[in-house]
């Protein structure tokens, strides 16, 4: 009980900390005018309106709408790299990706963002939402300034320019270096290609020393007899983008195995299965892992994870 009424508190304080600054946004903003017009005469997003004009996405946040724009002022493109924004305006196909990651099609006020664990963008990805004792944070950036409305929609300014990952779960893995027994089942079981794909995935992705911990053989037993390893492997996988925030609040998974794997969240940490999640949110284009310490394996009765094929 104390610990729920201090996260309502806590909840509490930040809302009214979010409300302290809207009052001083809606100022600024004009429900008569678009997102565009406002960001306009703001005077503090210049390089976000040279980059919408430049990917031709201007008339789009002059239309209908409703939408949120999480706005990187010229201060946060400033912090970018020596170059990066050169490079950005001539590669006018990546720069719209990314001016993309920053808009969602529905207009979230400040109070809406809050109670949110993630916001699904334009650009197709999810950004996770944190509400943390410094502020609240949509991906890697923070929220400066909330609720500067528009008529067609609302801007949030945020301190950050935010990139959205380019890599597949597959590359991401590889660039990790601590799955190179996941990527070789995976290759043995064909699988590869899947995870490559559109998704999105999450992957319950055991490390290398998580497949050292088997009883010696089993993964040569395992390269011989695909089928089970094909199994195996799909008990790890999702067919949705879940973030540590969203499997915090479930009470089990359904994976691509077709079983579910039961969560419990403890003192300890948070298990999946028999396995505790030891890094969380390593996101990629089409998905995201969470890196877990024990090969999970599907039960062949009712009881799930742990036993050794």
């Amino acid at each position: 009980m104390r610990s729920r009424l201090s996260s309502l508190v806590y909840t509490l304080i930040i809302f009214l900390l979010l409300s302290a600054a809207t009052c001083t946004a809606s100022a600024l903003g004009d429900r008569t005018k678009t997102i565009v017009n406002v960001a306009e005469e703001n005077g503090n997003f210049t390089t976000l309106l040279t980059a919408l004009n430049a990917t031709n996405l201007t008339d789009t946040l002059k239309g209908e709408g409703p939408f949120t724009v999480l706005a990187p002022t010229d201060k946060a493109f400033a912090a970018l790299p020596n170059g990066t924004i050169e490079a950005l305006l001539n590669d006018t196909s990546k720069l719209k990706k990314i001016l993309l990651f920053h808009v969602a099609s529905q207009r979230l006020m400040a109070k809406d963002v809050v109670n949110m664990s993630n916001i699904t963008t334009l650009e197709g990805q999810k950004l996770q939402v944190n509400v943390t004792d410094k502020g609240v944070l949509v991906g890697k950036a923070k929220i400066i300034m909330t609720d500067i409305n528009a008529s067609n929609g609302v801007i949030h300014e945020i301190d950050a320019v935010l990139i959205p990952p380019e890599k597949d779960i597959v590359e991401t893995a590889k660039d990790d270096g601590n799955f190179t027994t996941l990527l070789t089942a995976l290759n043995a079981t064909n699988l590869t290609d899947t995870l490559k794909g559109e998704g999105p995935f999450t992957v319950l992705a055991p490390t290398d020393k998580a497949f050292a911990a088997l009883p010696e053989g089993t993964i040569e037993t395992l390269l011989n007899n695909t089928s089970k390893l094909k199994k195996i492997l799909l008990f790890h996988v999702v067919s949705q983008r879940l973030m540590a925030k969203d499997v915090v609040n479930m009470s089990n998974i359904t994976t691509l195995e077709g079983q579910k794997l039961p969560v419990n969240v403890t003192d300890k940490g948070v298990l999946v299965g028999k396995a505790k999640i030891i890094m969380t949110d390593v996101n990629a284009s089409n998905g995201v892992i969470h890196e877990i310490d024990t090969v999970l394996i599907p039960p062949e009765n009712n009881q799930t994870g742990g036993k050794n094929p």
